[in-house]
């Protein structure tokens, strides 16, 4: 399957000390109302995400993190540590999943939440 996404050379740091970098979509993806050259959200390394999964607003996924298949991370969620969101799942928000999490199927995570 084509990349769904390209940085876009726009970096900062999180709290962390980790530099995340912007993504843009680089394909329409349909489900998610997604346009080509739409800007998405933060990731820390390319292997992160794939698929149709969409990353948007100010979220952020770093470390080991994994967000994929269909699933949605949007406003300013972060996924991070060895976490996964994937499936049709949604993390929205001001939600954290984190450690070893895991987020699928139709789950909606959303508000301020902690998954861990």
């Amino acid at each position: 399957m084509e990349q769904s996404y390209e940085f876009t050379g726009v970096e900062k740091v999180n709290d962390w000390g980790v530099t995340v970098k912007q993504i843009r979509a680089t394909r329409d993806i349909p489900r998610h109302g997604v346009r080509k050259g739409d800007i998405g959200g933060w990731i820390e390394s390319e292997h992160l995400t794939n698929g149709d999964a969409r990353i948007s607003g100010d979220a952020w996924v770093f470390g080991a993190a994994r967000v994929y298949g269909a699933a949605q991370v949007s406003g300013a969620t972060q996924v991070y540590g060895a976490a996964q969101v994937f499936g049709d799942a949604q993390v929205s928000g001001d939600a954290r999943v984190f450690g070893d999490a895991r987020v699928f199927g139709d789950a909606r995570v959303f508000g301020d939440a902690r998954v861990f």
